[in-house]
């Protein structure tokens, strides 16, 4: 390495001042969050409403001596306390990993010596030395180096590496990203060259080290659904209390019989206590993840679930994501004529062979950088069987680019050539320096470079010389070049990515493509993929320059962000949340992570994607396929869409639960129903509305609506009115039938039967009803449904037992069943289902449901 510095700072560090810098920075890592104890995490998931009533419910229950239910609510208390324990450990597997990314080893220079050591213990002031293959273990400044090259595109998202140069002493520490800056970035490669740095931050004031903090800082959000469902069973649980009380009260003083008061409001309590609906959430949300991860998306928040089906906009890396993160040879210049690639292409026209031959002569044999290693696999590729490969040909000499010059130049002698044959690849305008380019040829380069620049394309010149040995010039400039042309090289779009693209805005969703790349290849990407609109778009310098409220106006039309930062990555994210939308991410970098943190909806990329990246995201993309979040969306809606239906079912079945169990209380009549009864129809509504509606397939038009809208209420005003006409049509048939069996002195054993009877059947049809809300009972037994026909089946057969079992019969009260009255209680039973199916007459329908409901 030709540099020069001063003296004293080639001894570096002596290891007493390393000693103190340590002492008084800490170590170069992301220092761990403060663990919450076990009691703490405790104490958080009991105080949430949806927690406190499955711990009554489940008290309840041990106090009735049901320990089989009792132990059932209570071992979801467990799993759920169980999930938050996973959560709180994700967000510390997520710093751990930024840690060890952070945190490489290091050659560093102290007392004058070299040593390596651990990438923490690096300090403030350091000497680093580093060269390709080394992954940067601080923030420093570039002292000096020759034909350094380092990819930050954990950092930037940008596919290509950028060149740096050496430090000037004035120019202040900046951001990564972009040429020709002489600041390398903690946990970037370098992919070329060496160099020699000094430390300028460390752990948490790196960059890596903020992008850390924003994760610590940053809190995952309840769900709009897991707020409305502890609403509702706050409020739920309310009305039941006081119900319960009233009934006690009522009873007490009306019969002075307070025992069988506090049995009657018990039995109230239980029919009205809304265990179902956390149960609900907890088992529809845990099969949906378990149904998406057969899709290939895996899901490490089980909330985001539900989400996914009111996204309204996807925020997209570019680079792994949209692309392939593998730049390929894809166009060839050569005397104005262009030449498109294709992936598979194994022969070239002879007319570009010479610029594929030249291209390989100018880069290393065994090349790290991305470009370098594109331009042999084209070769590889393509001249496999001409003349123009040359593994017999012996490297005589190497110049290297150098921030003066960007070309570099290989010299080889050739086995059958009297002269050393010179290649040179390097920036088009550079080369055509070499070549000595009057005004009108450079004229006609630079309309091929913007030819092939407005195609996205990277581009490099390509040029040849022969010179006579032995002795070789100290210069590339000394050397006769002739132009040869122009390579393009691009980072190609994923295929399937146009047709996910296009089906998300079919969904209604909104694409926005946020990369570190320059506009001009964002630009180009977007097309190819049919973003819309490609044409305006929004840069970084230019985002710096907006207030929060410009953004949030310019980004309702804005589709593309070039040049971005994480930072402004997060500030993007939070601009479309204030303006109402709901926010799916994915990504693939630590750059993401943050981001990802804050959408709503974080989607990590499983094979391309970093560890930090996944640790911080909802979901994973198992396959890295864009097309599986289409997927995802699908199940997303679908499970939205049968939660509504399950919560329908469980409102309606209430009512007349609940007022058949209030109704004998005011009336003074014999209790038509006690604790056993309402076990016996939790045992019919428990797995109902947790097994037969989340098995529901999707309705034809699911992924044509747009996505739902998060003010719209899941137990709204459509689904209060239609449950209030089922449960109430119910109770009228049942009460009926309670009232008439009582007037006509069949006692009360008899008249319990019937009402229970009737109650049983009118369930079975409000699940049947509730399969659909426009298709009728008929039509929808054409969709199949294993888990229907298995609960349908097994509640009338013990149903039958409980009716024929003298025993059985004896513990529910009844009274022995005559033949006469079966053809009463089907009548009942009928008249509940049509009660059941009212809801879905023309005129009611429009008068109950309202748009978007």
């Amino acid at each position: 390495m030709d540099v020069r510095f001063d003296e004293e700072i080639l001894q570096g560090l002596t290891e007493e001042e390393a000693r103190e810098r340590l002492a008084t920075n800490g170590y170069n890592e992301l220092p761990s969050t403060q663990k919450r104890t076990f009691f703490h995490i405790l104490f958080e998931v009991v105080r949430e409403p949806m927690f406190l009533m499955l711990i009554a419910c489940g008290l309840l229950y041990l106090f009735l001596g049901d320990q089989e239910e009792a132990l059932m609510l209570m071992g979801f208390v467990v799993v759920i306390i169980g999930i938050t324990f996973y959560q709180e450990q994700k967000t510390e597997r997520a710093l751990d990993a930024l840690r060890d990314l952070s945190s490489p080893r290091a050659l560093v220079i102290r007392d004058g010596k070299q040593q390596r050591i651990a990438g923490r213990e690096v300090v403030m002031d350091d000497i680093v030395l580093v060269a390709e293959g080394d992954r940067v273990p601080a923030d420093a400044v570039l002292l000096a180096g020759t034909n350094i090259s380092v990819d930050e595109s954990l950092l930037t998202g940008e596919a290509v590496p950028v060149r740096k140069r050496a430090w000037d002493v004035r120019l202040e520490m900046g951001r990564p990203g972009g040429d020709d800056q002489p600041f390398i970035y903690s946990g970037t490669m370098v992919v070329k060259g060496q160099g020699v740095t000094q430390v300028r931050a460390t752990g948490m004031q790196s960059e890596i080290g903020k992008i850390g903090k924003a994760l610590q800082i940053l809190e995952p959000e309840d769900t709009n659904l897991q707020q409305q469902t502890g609403r509702l069973v706050r409020n739920f649980a309310l009305i039941g209390l006081a119900m319960c009380v009233v009934v006690v009260i009522v009873f007490g003083l009306t019969r002075g019989d307070w025992l069988h008061g506090f049995l009657a409001g018990i039995t109230l309590a239980m029919a009205t206590l809304p265990e179902e609906f956390p149960v609900v959430l907890t088992i529809f949300l845990a099969l949906g993840a378990w149904r998406i991860s057969q899709r290939h998306v895996l899901t490490r928040r089980v909330p985001a679930v539900e989400m996914l089906g009111a996204a309204t906009v996807l925020c997209t890396d570019k680079t792994g994501t949209l692309t392939q993160n593998r730049m390929t040879v894809t166009h060839l210049m050569v005397d104005d004529q262009l030449l498109e690639v294709e992936a598979a292409q194994r022969i070239l026209p002879e007319a570009f062979h010479e610029l594929a031959e030249f291209g390989i002569l100018a880069t290393p044999a065994d090349p790290f950088d991305p470009m370098e290693k594109a331009i042999k696999e084209l070769g590889g590729r393509t001249l496999i069987n001409t003349e123009h490969l040359h593994s017999d040909w012996s490297l005589m000499r190497e110049y290297p680019l150098s921030e003066k010059l960007l070309v570099m130049s290989h010299v080889w002698r050739s086995t059958n050539r009297r002269m050393f044959v010179v290649a040179a690849k390097g920036a088009p305008e550079a080369i055509a320096d070499l070549c000595h380019f009057n005004s009108a040829q450079l004229d006609a380069l630079h309309s091929q470079i913007d030819q092939m620049a407005d195609l996205g394309l990277r581009v490099l010149g390509v040029a040849k010389a022969e010179f006579i040995p032995p002795d070789l010039p100290s210069e590339q400039h000394d050397f006769e070049f002739r132009f040869v042309g122009l390579l393009g090289l691009a980072d190609p779009i994923r295929r399937e990515v146009p047709e996910a693209v296009k089906e998300c805005y079919q969904a209604g969703i909104r694409v926005i493509m946020i990369t570190g790349d320059y506009p001009g290849t964002a630009r180009n990407i977007a097309r190819q993929i049919g973003l819309q609109p490609a044409n305006e778009i929004i840069t970084g310098a230019e985002l710096d320059q907006m207030n929060d409220e410009e953004l949030r106006r310019r980004i309702k039309t804005t589709c593309i962000f070039a040049r971005a930062v994480p930072e402004q990555k997060l500030r993007i994210v939070g601009a479309l949340k204030a303006n109402g939308e709901v926010v799916a991410m994915t990504g693939d970098g630590v750059n993401d992570a943050p981001a990802l943190k804050a959408a709503h909806i974080g989607i990590a990329m499983g094979g391309r994607g970093t560890d930090v990246a996944r640790e911080s995201a909802a979901l994973v993309l198992v396959d890295d396929n864009f097309a599986s979040i289409v997927a995802a969306v699908r199940m997303g809606r679908r499970i939205f869409d049968n939660l509504k239906k399950a919560m329908a079912f469980i409102f309606s079945v209430h009512i007349p639960i609940a007022g058949l169990s209030l109704i004998p209380v005011l009336f003074k009549w014999p209790l038509a129903l006690l604790p056993v009864h309402v076990l016996f129809l939790e045992l019919i509504i428990d797995p109902a509305c947790t097994v037969v509606f989340e098995m529901e397939q999707d309705e034809d038009d699911i992924m044509q609506r747009p996505p739902r809208k998060l003010n719209i209420p899941l137990f709204g005003r459509s689904m209060v009115v239609s449950g209030l006409i089922q449960g109430l049509g119910i109770l009228a048939v049942v009460t009926g039938i309670y009232a008439f069996a009582l007037v006509q002195g069949l006692g009360e054993g008899e008249a319990r039967m019937f009402a229970f009877v009737s109650l049983v059947i009118g369930n079975l049809g409000l699940i049947f009803s509730n399969r659909s809300r426009t298709l009728s009972i008929y039509q929808s037994l054409r969709i199949p449904n294993k888990a229907l026909w298995w609960i349908s089946g097994g509640a009338l057969f013990f149903l039958a037992l409980v009716l024929t079992i003298p025993a059985l019969r004896n513990v529910f009260l009844f009274a022995p069943l005559h033949r006469w009255e079966l053809g009463l209680l089907t009548a009942a039973g009928l008249s509940s289902i049509l009660f059941a199916e009212s809801v879905k007459l023309r005129p009611i329908r429009r008068a109950i449901y309202r748009e978007g409901e």
